[in-house]
């Protein structure tokens, strides 16, 4: 059987999140594979990445919350707003512990944040990185995201580390960039490292070569995670032999004793076999993704 689930990988840094896809797929032999939420190359720390059948059900963890511990250098600007960039523009920095503290509350809650250009984003089909990188730059419209908590951790005039988490979308490099235009500084990114991704945190990750050494010894499936695991804020219901029937084949079901629009269904074996989305105007179920690759039961 082909492997599947989720790999929590601590990602090195200098490399991008396809280049770890990459090498998951090569270790694990495996066509199916792909990441829940890019990281800058630059960046270490948790990427989710999914596994054969777990890849149909990534458009839902791209959603999760995220946290991060960052490293912001106060002065400096670059044209990436990270230490990978050209320098732009430099400042003085005469900034107080409290006007910093009074400066980081701003961005906490709900917010409209640029993206910078430097992104993968899209514009007209082209990525908007490609567009800086010919030294063209676009209008961009802001996006809303949610600062949860930032947490100050260290200040070291120029260096300021904090801890964030926030909803899925947010740029890190944004939030230094516009950390320094309220300060009147400047600012960019000097360190990044993701330490949550939903319920998966550092500690259930594993370093990417790691990964290959086991995965060189054939262990390298004991490291998948189940799928159930990224979706336990999903409802979770057990369908009858014949409600798996017509949900697998793409039926509709209309007795399910749930409250809700969305929910994980499991066969009387204990298997999930499909995630259910609730039709409101129909009053029916019906599955959104079969997870299952056992059709015939």
């Amino acid at each position: 059987m082909s492997p599947t689930g989720l790999l929590v990988i601590d990602k090195p840094s200098r490399i991008t999140s396809h280049d770890v896809v990459q090498r998951v797929r090569r270790a694990l032999h495996v066509k199916q594979v792909g990441h829940t939420g890019t990281l800058d190359p630059m960046a270490t720390g948790v990427l989710v990445i999914c596994v054969g059948v777990a890849t149909r059900v990534s458009e839902y963890l791209l959603g999760h919350d995220k946290a991060y511990r960052a490293t912001i250098r106060l002065g400096v600007e670059t044209d990436t707003y990270d230490a990978t960039g050209e320098v732009v523009a430099t400042q003085v920095v005469n900034v107080e512990r409290e006007a910093l503290e009074a400066a980081l509350a701003q961005f906490v809650g709900a917010t409209q944040q640029m993206p910078p250009m430097h992104s993968a984003i899209k514009r007209d089909g082209q990525k908007l990185y490609e567009l800086a990188r010919a030294g063209i730059e676009v209008e961009r419209e802001s996006r809303p995201v949610i600062m949860h908590t930032i947490d100050l951790i260290d200040y070291q005039s120029p260096d300021v580390t904090i801890d964030v988490r926030s909803s899925a979308g947010t740029y890190i490099r944004s939030l230094a960039h516009d950390l320094g235009a309220v300060l009147g500084t400047g600012a960019h990114l000097i360190a990044l490292r993701r330490t949550l991704v939903g319920p998966f945190g550092l500690v259930q990750a594993i370093g990417l070569a790691e990964f290959e050494a086991a995965a060189r010894d054939g262990k390298g499936s004991d490291y998948l995670r189940s799928i159930d695991e990224a979706l336990n804020d999903w409802p979770k219901v057990i369908v009858s032999a014949a409600q798996r029937q017509r949900a697998v084949t793409g039926g509709r079901i209309e007795a399910l004793d749930l409250i809700g629009t969305r929910c994980r269904a499991y066969d009387e074996s204990g298997e999930l076999i499909a995630l259910l989305t609730f039709d409101q105007k129909k009053h029916w179920w019906r599955a959104d993704k079969v997870l299952t690759t056992n059709l015939d039961q």
